[in-house]
């Protein structure tokens, strides 16, 4: 099909550099592919769509394609890197994404990992998946997922070994374990705060991977999960002379977390202490204690920051967190806090999604329902910000262009139910907006229309100034036109949208060509911030003044910073 496209777009006068009256749905360069919408725009490069797929993922699908296909399609894109040679540059990339916080969510990233782990034919790409294994997978659940994937590859056929646990594969996930020699309290908190996921266990890792330690107190733990409490404290305690301090600890720790599945469910007081003494965390507790007042005020003193934003709703709907009360001033420090939001690699993603979910007073699925607090709102809606790379302004002149057309109201970011790809557009655009101090904010569909958003909005507020204007198909040239008709001086325009652009008589390329010569400002730039993660962008590949980014790197501001300086 793409060479039927390009048959004809090469038959074509497209000598004329501006591509004037060339509507959007036809071609005005022979590189150019069709959209999902029926529109002509480019191919984003591999690397490209890898970090979309990464950072936005195919949860919901487009208006224009489904989940499955968006997931086939970003499938044959990693396949296609790695055959051609580029399997190395795929590990660096999700690593680097990984380690950095960028993205929202790790499964997409394990899926990678694990594709890559799998290759049996390229060796120097499965050594490298295997050495990044430790530094993407932190915890077991990632560990676990990982571990999924990689079955389920090498099931259907991705890679020769049938079973998916070769020599490689095993000494990698045992190694994942016997790296907590120094450790072990950490590794006993992982074991018991993170059991399971996917049907897979640490009962399933330890067996299959043959892991084995001559640490008494990696030792324990192992004979722990294989077989419980008693038979590790009779193979390691039969001896006084090898109750190290280590490794009382350790049993210290396990006997609390044993000790909370026997506890008489009126005795708070029980619960309470075990948490206060062992610091045990919300996954040790039984459920019939998570409606106590007094159990969550124990656990919010060393809850962390992602686990704390989890369970807002929660404990506001016990009536822990109100205003004005002391656990609410405690949960705004806590958000407040720039360290803790860069060590626990909080998203911008994630913090939005809480704030949205938040502020809704009731749950996705269930009954729980709440009165939310404000001070919590405007700790999260300033969180969201601090949660970008920290960026600092260019000084140049900016149109950002949101689009609101009515497929951007379909999909759910990210596997989110509380926001669509317009509200994620929106809050992306407060970024720039709170960044920079000469910006003009529009909403478009096949026309634009100026809006009054001001820094100071917070997001929702931002959302809903929006919210009347969705309908329509999609001009993604109407913030170039705009600008030309109304003699805007614009140095970079940023057009957030999902690529599902078919409507108009002219490309937003072309647009943008036009709009350089007619006012005489020929850096002037396009950055297009997408918000789905196909193959396809209105940003032209071979014009440097015009970027392609994924909408929900974290890295996203600080990348068209350099742009928009010329740095890259």
């Amino acid at each position: 099909m793409e060479g039927g496209i390009n048959n004809v777009a090469a038959e074509m006068d497209l000598d004329r550099p501006s591509g004037d009256q060339i509507p959007q749905s036809q071609p005005i360069d022979a590189t150019q592919v069709v959209n999902l919408a029926g529109g002509f725009v480019w191919q984003i490069d591999g690397i490209s769509r890898l970090r979309r797929f990464i950072c936005l993922g195919c949860e919901g699908g487009t208006y224009y394609a489904s989940q499955k296909e968006l997931t086939i399609e970003n499938i044959q894109s990693i396949k296609k890197l790695v055959s051609g040679g580029r399997g190395l540059d795929v590990v660096r990339e999700i690593e680097q994404f990984s380690l950095e916080g960028r993205t929202a969510k790790q499964d997409n990233i394990l899926f990678v990992l694990a594709y890559c782990a799998r290759q049996t034919e390229d060796r120097d790409t499965k050594i490298a998946a295997y050495e990044a294994l430790p530094k993407i997978c932190r915890i077991p659940t990632h560990l676990f997922a990982f571990v999924g994937f990689a079955e389920k590859l090498s099931k259907s056929g991705e890679g020769k070994e049938t079973t998916g646990w070769g020599r490689a594969h095993r000494r990698a996930i045992a190694n994942w374990y016997t790296r907590y020699a120094n450790a072990p309290a950490k590794l006993a908190m992982h074991v018991t705060k993170y059991k399971n996921r996917n049907g897979w266990t640490h009962f399933d890792l330890f067996r299959l991977s043959h892991v084995k330690t001559d640490r008494a107190e990696l030792g324990a733990i192992f004979r722990y999960v294989v077989k419980g409490l008693g038979a590790a404290k009779e193979q390691f305690l039969k001896e006084p002379a090898a109750a190290t301090p280590a490794l009382l600890e350790i049993f210290k720790f396990l006997q609390a977390v044993e000790d909370t599945k026997t506890v008489d469910a009126e005795n708070v007081d029980k619960i309470v202490s075990l948490i206060e003494e062992n610091h045990l965390v919300r996954e040790h507790i039984p459920t019939q204690f998570l409606k106590s007042i007094e159990v969550w005020r124990v656990l919010l003193r060393d809850m962390p920051m992602t686990a704390l934003m989890r369970n807002l709703a929660k404990m506001t709907s016990i009536g822990l967190l109100k205003p004005g009360a002391e656990e609410t001033a405690q949960v705004v420090l806590k958000l407040s806090d720039d360290d803790k939001i860069k060590e626990a690699r909080i998203h911008p993603f994630n913090v939005l999604n809480a704030l949205l979910t938040y502020r809704s007073c009731k749950g996705a699925k269930g009954s729980l329902k709440w009165q939310a607090c404000p001070e919590i709102e405007q700790a999260l809606d300033d969180m969201f910000y601090k949660a970008f790379k920290f960026v600092e302004p260019t000084g140049k002149r900016f149109l950002l262009a949101v689009d609101v057309s009515g497929s951007m109201t379909v999909c759910n970011v990210i596997g989110s139910a509380a926001m669509t790809s317009y509200q994620a557009a929106a809050a992306m655009m407060m970024t720039t907006l709170r960044t920079e101090s000469n910006c003009e904010v529009c909403a478009f569909d096949t026309t634009l229309t100026p809006m009054k958003v001001k820094p100071e909005f917070k997001l929702p507020e931002t959302m809903l100034a929006f919210e009347g204007f969705l309908c329509g198909n999609t001009d993604c040239a109407a913030p170039m036109l705009y600008a030309l008709e109304h003699k805007k001086e614009v140095d970079v325009f940023v057009i957030y949208t999902d690529n599902d652009t078919w409507y108009g008589d002219i490309h937003p390329a072309a647009a943008l060509r036009n709009y350089r010569k007619e006012m005489g400002i020929y850096d002037a730039k396009l950055i297009v911030t997408a918000f789905s993660a196909s193959e396809f962008s209105i940003a032209d590949p071979e014009d440097p003044g015009m970027l392609d980014i994924a909408g929900f790197d974290s890295g996203a501001p600080e990348t068209m910073r350099q742009f928009v300086l010329g740095n890259i």
